[in-house]
């Protein structure tokens, strides 16, 4: 079983800041770096390190191979991303004293892909694969609407969130992962029920019967309801030095387990473990962490106190 993840590759300028800028500040950086980063990027590596099979289709632009190179490196199967003349993807990063951030996208070549493109890419995939979507290239609902017709199962992570998503067909996903803002601002009758758990996963069943939902809630931790059941598990309280690329981290994590098979409280469980591993450490894909260094920290940590099952 292999996952075929379509997304974003993004040269992230990365700037550690006392605050946020403010309009009209000028402001001194107390750290800059240049990383490899790209929600669909930092994914694939997340899946690569957490043991999955993973191929990644993308596109960067001549001079930035480097950004491949370290790709590959992760395990991740790199046939599939073209090297083109367009300027890479690239996102500014401001990442304050409390490891909070805030990004600056320019899609560039991530933003390049037509239909054909897309036929010819996904010529590979086979019923029983997954297609692991965002929303930072081009194209994301025909290449949705390609995959379910190939009867490959789609996870998606609608980030950044754009109006359009609400056309898309979500009824149809084997599997849909995003945060609590995301929620809302996809689903607005949800404004008044973050507050209670069960009135929101019966809210979700109810508009996405046959998709597993997972919902990130930050420190508070994650939900996931759908066909399988519900269930919670809690974040493990950890130091934050920077939240970039956690979510990321978070889903690679949790896609790689549900591929290998393991039940749903083990998957988030898994994710929940990655993450708080990546906000321990500045940058995007160099803070994604190895399998063996999850496994070490929920060895450590302690497994049973942390999963509830919310049926």
């Amino acid at each position: 079983m292999k996952v075929y993840c379509y997304g974003s590759i993004n040269i992230d300028h990365v700037y550690q800041v006392p605050h946020w800028m403010q309009p009209g500040e000028t402001l001194a950086s107390t750290h800059y770096q240049r990383v490899l980063g790209g929600k669909g990027a930092n994914q694939s590596i997340a899946l690569a390190r957490a043991g999955a099979c993973v191929s990644h289709i993308g596109r960067l632009g001549a001079g930035d191979e480097w950004a491949k190179v370290e790709i590959a490196a992760s395990g991740v199967d790199c046939q599939l991303i073209d090297v083109t003349d367009q300027p890479s993807g690239h996102a500014i990063i401001q990442v304050d004293a409390a490891g909070e951030n805030s990004i600056l996208l320019y899609g560039g070549a991530n933003q390049s892909f037509t239909q054909a493109d897309l036929d010819e890419l996904f010529r590979g995939l086979v019923a029983g694969d997954w297609l692991l979507l965002q929303n930072e290239c081009s194209l994301t609902g025909y290449a949705m609407e390609a995959a379910i017709k190939r009867k490959v199962r789609v996870a998606f992570n609608p980030s950044p969130l754009s109006k359009d998503i609400t056309l898309l067909p979500l009824e149809q996903l084997a599997l849909l992962v995003l945060n609590q803002v995301e929620m809302v601002q996809l689903f607005p009758e949800c404004e008044g029920l973050m507050s209670s758990p069960e009135m929101l996963m019966t809210y979700i069943e109810k508009q996405l019967p046959d998709t597993e939902v997972v919902v990130t809630m930050g420190s508070s931790g994650a939900w996931w309801c759908g066909p399988a059941g519900r269930f919670f598990v809690n974040a493990f309280d950890v130091e934050v030095v920077d939240t970039t690329a956690a979510g990321d981290t978070f889903l690679g994590y949790l896609l790689a387990s549900i591929v290998s098979g393991l039940a749903p409280q083990a998957c988030l469980h898994q994710a929940s473990a990655a993450a708080a591993l990546a906000v321990q450490t500045s940058g995007a894909s160099t803070s994604i962490p190895l399998k063996s260094r999850v496994e070490d920290f929920l060895s450590q940590s302690g497994e049973c106190r942390l999963i509830e099952n919310a049926q």
